[in-house]
């Protein structure tokens, strides 16, 4: 009988520890997912903003202008995005929630540059990925071959102002976030923003291949391998603190 009552204790034991794991597992990884989306929500609702502010621009611009039925459309589509895009900004609670947001941007700046070309009497823009060194550049008019720091080059698309950068031995103007202590361009900045470029470059073509050595490797893959090795850590100490927690009690 004394035996039956030890495993059942033990059993006890055993189900409390896991239990008491599991929770620390679940409040350590929303923990983590904050702290990822902070910055990349922060970066987002500022690139929301910018769109606003090309409507404003763009409303400048048309004042006193009878639009067109075609201009009137691109203009509504603009401003659709511009709302959807706060939106589902307000609604992120994980950082791969921001590529829906990045992709609705996108698509009210290319109804921004169809706007534009409608009112000007020019075809309506190809439609190409945003300026690669920042989005907020809007449509990309070129490809250039460049090269990061003590990185191999790769073809990007640039915007006219970033290209003639480039092809002048700049740096581009490219999107800068702080990644710990630092400021890099977003595109080094680790992991966390690989959601942010998928919204703008993914429909594009494979865009591991622009991203290559650069978000995807580099520090920040080995930030990604260092996070996840000290999760396992975590984990396994998270269970031999639950049970020396239950454990501790017993008198062996």
């Amino acid at each position: 009988m004394g035996g039956l009552l030890t495993l059942i204790a033990i059993g006890a034991a055993l189900f409390v520890v896991i239990l008491v794991s599991s929770r620390r597992a679940k409040q350590r990884e929303l923990e983590r997912q904050e702290a990822e989306l902070a910055p990349v929500r922060r970066l987002t609702f500022e690139d929301v903003t910018a769109l606003g502010e090309q409507l404003q621009q763009l409303d400048l611009d048309l004042a006193g202008r009878e639009l067109t039925e075609g201009e009137h459309a691109d203009y509504q589509r603009a401003l659709d995005a511009y709302e959807s895009a706060k939106t589902a900004a307000d609604a992120m609670t994980r950082p791969d929630d921001v590529r829906h947001v990045t992709q609705i941007l996108d698509d009210g700046r290319y109804a921004i540059a169809c706007v534009r070309s409608r009112v000007a009497g020019e075809p309506l823009p190809t439609r190409r990925p945003p300026c690669f060194f920042d989005p907020r550049h809007g449509l990309s008019v070129t490809d250039v071959t460049w090269a990061p720091p003590g990185g191999a080059p790769r073809d990007v698309p640039a915007c006219a102002l970033d290209a003639e950068r480039v092809h002048a031995g700049a740096d581009p103007d490219s999107r800068m976030v702080l990644a710990g202590s630092q400021r890099v361009p977003y595109y080094q900045a680790g992991g966390a923003y690989r959601p942010y470029a998928q919204g703008y470059f993914g429909a594009f073509g494979p865009m591991d291949l622009m991203f290559a050595g650069l978000m995807f490797g580099g520090f920040g893959g080995f930030d990604m391998l260092g996070d996840g090795l000290g999760a396992v850590g975590d984990g396994i100490g998270d269970i031999g603190d639950g049970i020396g927690d239950v454990f501790g009690g017993f008198d062996f």
